[in-house]
């Protein structure tokens, strides 16, 4: 996306991003700053957030596990003192699990649902006194996977399905506070997700591979084509658009 391309309406705006030392994070961390807009990006990794932070001198950072008890507090008031404001909170981080029911535990279970469910919503909670001041939007990422089934990792697609109910609810209860709610459910998109869940090299391009076979278009997402619509669901001209799950994934819910 060019500088300011169609989102003129974001500059100046004050945008918290998780997940964003790499991946469809990191794309949308920066094209939010290409955009105008002041934006925190958090993930655990400073070196991967730093390597974020060179693309645009309108990012900064901070690393935080967003997990831990008083981080999505710390989140939202480093980016309050830093610009007095938040506009616009990304709910980006999670993790992939591939879990079949035969090796599922509790550890297992409670800490994928830690940090795809509980965690975007404590971090929402704590910058809704800010949102609902600036009449603030909230973007949550899902998965085309939130709303089909995934047999081997039943439990991560069900805590994107929760992330999207909490989005369809959020939309309601908060709509009196002008506040837009809506998720965005990438497909198959090129990050370092697959390796971090611990599989090995030849297993990830195994799926990466079996992904693209059925994708209708043919391929697996590039990240920057989800932040773009990410984009277009915080813009606050986009006014009269709230509860809506956004599928981009090349047509793979059609199969």
């Amino acid at each position: 996306m060019n500088e300011r391309q169609g989102t003129h309406h974001l500059a100046d705006r004050v945008v918290i991003v998780t997940g964003a030392g790499s991946g469809i994070g990191r794309a949308t961390t920066i094209a939010f700053a290409q955009a105008g807009a002041h934006v925190l990006g958090v993930g655990r990794r400073q070196d991967a957030l730093e390597e974020t932070a060179r693309e645009h001198p309108g990012i900064a950072t901070l690393a935080a596990d967003i997990r831990a008890e008083h981080a999505p507090r710390a989140v939202v008031d480093a980016a309050v003192d830093r610009w007095g404001r938040v506009d616009v909170l990304v709910n980006n981080a999670g993790a992939t699990a591939v879990m079949p029911l035969a090796e599922a535990t509790a550890a297992r279970i409670t800490d994928l649902f830690d940090l795809n469910v509980t965690a975007p919503s404590l971090l929402a909670a704590a910058a809704l006194p800010h949102l609902r001041r600036t009449r603030g939007s909230i973007v949550n990422i899902s998965s085309t996977y939130g709303h089909r089934p995934l047999p081997g990792a039943a439990h991560y697609a069900a805590s994107k399905s929760a992330l999207e109910q909490l989005t369809r609810s959020w939309a309601l209860e908060l709509a009196p506070d002008h506040i837009r709610v809506n998720g965005l459910a990438p497909g198959p998109t090129e990050s370092e997700a697959l390796t971090a869940a611990g599989l090995s090299h030849s297993l990830v391009d195994k799926i990466k591979q079996d992904e693209a076979d059925r994708i209708p278009l043919g391929r697996r997402g590039r990240p920057e084509e989800v932040a773009l619509w990410i984009l277009r669901l915080a813009d606050p001209a986009t006014t009269w658009l709230t509860g809506q799950i956004l599928t981009v994934d090349g047509g793979l819910e059609l199969v």
